[in-house]
């Protein structure tokens, strides 16, 4: 890429002052996070995650707890959606079971999650990405890829310098902190991102991606988890060095799709491109009870309700499902997951219901559960979704019962009415 402009190879990230190669502390500000790179103004694919989103919201809403370890997470039963990273020191991890993390760190705030706050954050920090280009692709509420190909024209200046003045104004304006990785694919991108958290600005180049990848685990690898890290470590093959070894036919051989994923993104290969409207992949809604539950007749109402949420978001989203996903964690922290391909697309919470239950019934046996969860897959259009029953007559008139149900309860509230299921069941 030839600049329209002389560049320093380097600048301060607390000023934005340009630095010449080797210098440690700023020489306008004399910070000490500076960043060099060879490649640093001609890569253009960002990576963007805020800092432990939910509790960073909640400390700069409460200084009092700037100090102090914050937890988000639902009391003793549930688990943990983030921790700030003082909490992080002691070993509280997202996902922990919360009686575990306040057993690390008995010292913790622990503040239940305020997600329509948290909403509100994401689309402010969202905006300012929308302001620097159109190619911006949220992962999430807290994360997004940023394509910046052919905006230093509009800018007048190159990305890195971009995202750096990006990471200041979201400081500013909305007081959280972010982490940056830039490269020249999404892959390493997401990668550099994670490796100087919090407040981290990391760039990984096409000239180093092999070297910089070799040493690493193979669970670095998108789609590489813990069972299918098992089965290469069964292998032997334990670091992403040692697939660079590896011919892509035997890759595929032995590994089949996955097998290419881990010939290419081992060689820094990633030709994904970012899109900015990618379309939700799964809807879904789940809970954890404060105590176990293992009688059928008591997670029937649970799954209504949660069916009803998830039916009333692929209807605020206009997409329909194909397939309906039920998922069970038990007592010991084991998760079932079990799926039904419908033969149309639904948005209908009768039809998620029913087909919940009819994989619900196979797992009552008298296991006890702590978590139960219902959504659906294969999202499609909703014009194909719920044709009329010819089979089961019945169906018609509860889908006309829940119409008549979804109206009242956008003129008067989600509790102004309930079907038999749930009315008078307890809550979770």
């Amino acid at each position: 890429m030839t600049q329209p402009f002389a560049l320093d190879p380097g600048f301060c990230r607390d000023c934005l002052t340009g630095q010449p190669d080797g210098r440690r502390r700023c020489r306008a500000c004399g910070s000490p996070r500076l960043v060099y790179h060879p490649e640093l103004y001609d890569l253009t694919i960002a990576h963007i995650d805020c800092d432990a989103f939910y509790a960073s919201v909640e400390k700069r809403d409460n200084p009092e707890l700037a100090d102090k370890p914050v937890i988000i997470g639902g009391g003793k039963r549930g688990v943990v959606s983030t921790a700030c990273y003082i909490a992080r020191i002691s070993g509280v991890r997202s996902a922990m079971p919360m009686f575990k993390a306040l057993e690390a760190c008995p010292d913790a705030v622990v503040i239940p999650p305020n997600m329509e706050k948290y909403a509100t954050v994401g689309r402010q920090v969202r905006t300012l990405f929308q302001e620097l280009t159109p190619l911006v692709q949220p992962l999430s509420i807290d994360e997004a890829f940023l394509d910046l190909s052919g905006t230093e024209r509009l800018h007048h200046d190159p990305p890195a310098r971009i995202l750096a003045r990006l990471v200041r104004r979201v400081e500013s304006e909305i007081g959280i902190t972010l982490s940056v990785g830039l490269s020249y694919c999404k892959f390493l991108a997401k990668v550099a991102s994670d490796l100087q958290k919090p407040r981290g600005f990391s760039v990984i180049g096409r000239e180093e991606a092999v070297a910089f990848l070799a040493p690493r685990p193979v669970t670095t690898i998108w789609g590489v988890g813990k069972a299918f890290a098992a089965t290469l470590e069964a292998d032997g093959i334990r670091t992403i060095g040692q697939l660079q070894t590896m011919a892509e036919s035997d890759l595929m051989r032995r590994y089949g799709t996955m097998g290419q994923r881990l010939f290419r993104l081992a060689r820094g290969i990633d030709d994904r491109t970012v899109h900015p409207n990618e379309p939700a992949k799964s809807v879904s809604a789940e809970t954890t009870f404060f105590e176990d539950i293992a009688r059928y007749e008591d997670l029937v109402p649970v799954l209504r309700r949660l069916s009803e949420k998830v039916s009333s978001r692929l209807k605020k989203q206009q997409v329909a499902g194909e397939t309906v996903v039920l998922k069970l964690k038990t007592a010991d922290f084991r998760s079932r997951t079990r799926n039904r391909r419908l033969e149309d697309p639904t948005q209908l919470a009768d039809r998620i219901f029913r087909t919940g239950l009819s994989l619900l019934e196979r797992e009552t046996d008298g296991t006890k559960f702590r978590l139960i969860g219902i959504g659906v897959t294969d999202l499609t259009d909703p014009d194909r979704a719920d044709p009329p029953d010819l089979v089961d007559r019945q169906a018609g008139r509860r889908a006309a019962a829940e119409a008549a149900m979804d109206k009242l309860r956008d003129k008067f509230g989600k509790a102004s009415v309930e079907t038999g299921y749930t009315f008078g069941a307890r809550k979770p």
